[in-house]
């Protein structure tokens, strides 16, 4: 069985380039939805230079209206985390259903060499799913076989 499909409402930021296409899904069987780098109008013709060691937050022009129950995951792009040195810190980044602010991209460059994010490059991914609230309540729960073991307790192979 297949959960509702969500809709986002989408707007747009005051210097959003429109001309960009919304986020939208590369194959019929895509999980996410490729978000664009929507870079200010002073960067659109160089792009903007990630130096060495760099972060940025890569604005995509966008201000999303995701529905109650459910959030959005931004994730890297396999092949610009294949090509290139760039790398999401937060990954996956968390966009809550009550955020109403520009989504942006922390992009940083993990890599040796200068890497350049070009005005309208697909540079993440926008994954949807559905939220489930907990209720946490104080106490101590059931002793487990595992105990507190964690960190690599359970070994390598």
């Amino acid at each position: 069985m297949t959960a509702a499909r969500p809709v986002v409402r989408v707007d747009w930021t005051g210097d959003a380039d429109r001309s960009l296409p919304l986020p939208d899904y590369a194959t019929a069987g895509a999980a996410g939805a490729d978000l664009r780098a929507n870079l200010p109008p002073r960067l659109r013709g160089t792009g903007l230079v990630l130096p060495p060691g760099a972060r940025e937050a890569v604005p995509t022009g966008l201000v999303l209206a995701i529905p109650d129950g459910w959030e959005g995951q931004v994730r890297l792009r396999s092949g610009l985390a294949l090509r290139t040195g760039l790398v999401l810190p937060n990954a996956p980044g968390t966009i809550d259903a009550d955020y109403r602010g520009e989504l942006r991209v922390i992009l940083w460059n993990a890599g040796a060499l200068p890497e350049t994010v070009r005005h309208g490059e697909r540079i993440a991914q926008l994954v949807l799913a559905p939220v489930a609230r907990a209720l946490f309540e104080p106490g101590r729960g059931e002793a487990t076989a595992r105990g507190e073991a964690g960190f690599g307790s359970t070994g390598r192979t």
